[in-house]
């Protein structure tokens, strides 16, 4: 099990989203949130589509590394949309959210994590890609969305989670959790990973 292999260490996760602090909790680990309070997310206009994630949370990451203890696992993340050959962030205003869920609707959007595990030695990245499909929706079911449920805080301007994920979402390739904002299959695996060659060297 997880904890395990953690005893001795402190698990860091540097989010202030209360769905990755959930998803996170649900592995049944105890971690200390350490949210880095930076929420830029320019990049380089060359990255690729799944570089962008994996490049955001390298820089999630940046300014608390030198903070870390020796016994210290540093976990930073980033989420983005991708629709019609573009990213789609989070909405500036209800009118930006209505465009935005406008756009998703009846189309195939996909949900990309960067994810990146580091130490003071080492550190470990990785990305995992989700394609959601959306029904066609009426405006007054984006309204009523947007409305009541203020999805302000959310790449691509929805929750899975949520109303609309119930009622507009016919069909998802991939990870689940991955939508809510953090692959925690993966996560949990490739930590394993990361403690036991941690341990080895």
């Amino acid at each position: 099990m997880l904890n395990d292999i953690l005893k001795g260490k402190r698990l860091i996760l540097a989010s202030k989203s209360p769905r990755r602090q959930q998803l996170l909790r649900e592995l049944g680990v105890d971690f200390e949130v350490r949210a880095n309070g930076d929420d830029e997310e320019l990049y380089p206009s060359e990255l690729s589509m799944t570089e962008i994630p994996v490049y955001l949370a390298k820089q999630k990451a940046k300014p608390l590394l030198e903070k870390l203890n020796e016994n210290d696992i540093l976990i930073t993340s980033d989420t983005i949309v991708w629709c019609k050959g573009q990213v789609i962030g989070k909405p500036n205003d209800e009118h930006d959210a209505f465009k935005i869920l406008s756009l998703l609707s009846g189309n195939k959007h996909i949900v990309i994590t960067g994810v990146c595990i580091s130490s003071v030695k080492k550190s470990k990245y990785f990305h995992t890609i989700t394609d959601v499909y959306f029904r066609k929706l009426t405006n007054e079911e984006i309204w009523y969305y947007i409305n009541n449920f203020k999805p302000f805080d959310k790449a691509g301007a929805y929750g899975i989670q949520e109303w609309i994920g119930f009622v507009g979402v016919e069909r998802i390739d991939g990870s689940y959790f991955n939508v809510m904002g953090l692959p925690i299959q993966q996560l949990y695996t490739e930590l394993q990973n990361f403690i036991n060659k941690s341990n080895i060297n």
